[in-house]
């Protein structure tokens, strides 16, 4: 069985999609989407694609039966309930939404209409993630006591240059969105290891002082005066949790996590991964280390301005990789060897009819805490009720 997919938006995070699914042994045929005629005339004729549309909408009349949406974040939660409303399967980069009635729509959208939604939360498959699944599945950490998640991105790792280029003259009014709001690349670091979700938060926020004046009061579409912001909360299954997301802090850049149990914890800092007991210490650093992306692969804005600080390189030895097709071989895998995974996760999904590991109620776990912290955090630090949407029904695969 093979499938058509439509790309929505093909700036320059999307060219590292592009060419994966081209390459995937089930997709027929790919078409892409920009409402900017110069950039789409342009990546078709990159990548060699015959058929383009010129806006969602028109995206959504054709015959796709699939539609991948890497546009601006602020758009990802209606655009992804539009294409669902259409009748396509629905790969969305993150944040999922951007507000907790957005996201609900979404789900309902899922819902009623049946289809597969998949979020492509990179740190669902960074090493660090993946090794603490295999040995919390395995017993190793026993009962989770504490764990740590965090974003570091300073404006000056290629933001600046990401809000011009998506938003144009209204940059600014965007720049300020709440750290909290962009908060799955932490939260998805221990929730996709232990299951466990969010059940209550209490948020704090760092009023900005920098002279661009991108948060405060008046200076962004949500008044949010915040560009770091930190949560600590209570999981449900009765552990501690502590997420950072900032974007004002000097430091090289990180997505990393630790994690604390009764029998085992893993622990990690810049340049050091180690597993350890209370008899033993292990540095699991080499082996959760990305091999280096050739140059000649670093395309795309994300690739160019952040290459040195840890987050754009090939597998590790514990990624899967023979889960993957032999067609991706030699292909960009970027975001600590992630991209891949994402791409054959969903077609998989779209195929089988199964649903993903990183589904749309998954995502609302990714994304709710984020939300109700940053409400917090406006609040003084409030100790808030994070809602909970449920885990995904069984589906019946035919």
């Amino acid at each position: 069985m093979s499938i058509t997919v439509g790309i929505c938006g093909v700036g320059a995070f999307a060219e590292n999609f592009v060419p994966l699914f081209q390459a995937h042994p089930a997709i027929k045929r790919v078409v892409l989407c920009d409402l900017d005629a110069t950039k789409l005339r342009q990546k078709a004729g990159q990548f060699g694609v015959r058929e383009t549309c010129p806006s969602l909408d028109e995206l959504c009349q054709t015959d796709v039966d699939a539609i991948a949406i890497f546009t601006q974040n602020t758009l990802h939660g209606p655009q992804a309930v539009q294409a669902l409303r259409a009748g396509k399967h629905v790969y969305s980069a993150v944040p999922p939404a951007i507000s907790l009635t957005e996201m609900t729509e979404l789900i309902k959208a899922v819902t009623e209409t049946g289809k597969i939604y998949m979020l492509g939360e990179t740190s669902y498959y960074y090493p660090c993630a993946i090794y603490c699944r295999e040995r919390y599945r395995a017993g190793d950490f026993g009962h989770i006591v504490y764990a740590e998640g965090e974003y570091y991105h300073d404006f000056s790792h290629g933001l600046y240059d990401v809000y011009r280029w998506r938003y144009g003259a209204d940059w600014q009014k965007y720049a300020g969105l709440p750290p909290f709001y962009y908060p799955t690349h932490s939260i998805s670091l221990i929730v996709s290891v232990t299951g466990a979700h969010v059940t209550h938060v209490c948020g704090l926020g760092f009023a900005d002082r920098e002279a661009d004046r991108l948060f405060g009061p008046g200076a962004n579409l949500w008044d949010n005066p915040f560009s770091n912001e930190v949560m600590l909360c209570r999981m449900s299954d009765g552990s501690i949790a502590r997420f950072n997301e900032f974007r004002r802090v000097g430091h090289r850049g990180a997505v990393r996590m630790s994690l604390y149990g009764t029998r085992g914890s893993y622990e990690e800092q810049h340049g050091c991964k180690m597993w350890m007991t209370a008899r033993e210490s292990v540095d699991v650093t080499e082996l959760l280390t990305c091999s280096p992306i050739p140059s000649d692969q670093a395309t795309g804005l994300m690739a160019r301005v952040t290459a040195a600080d840890g987050t754009h390189l090939g597998s590790s030895a514990v990624h899967p990789v023979h889960l993957l097709p032999k067609e991706f071989r030699g292909l960009p895998n970027h975001h600590e060897g992630s991209h891949q995974f994402l791409v054959h996760e969903f077609i998989t999904a779209c195929i089988s009819g199964q649903t993903p590991p990183n589904n749309v109620w998954q995502a609302a776990r990714y994304l709710a805490p984020g939300l109700i912290a940053h409400e917090s955090a406006m609040a003084g630090g409030a100790w808030l009720t994070v809602p909970d949407f449920g885990d995904p029904p069984q589906r019946e695969v035919g």
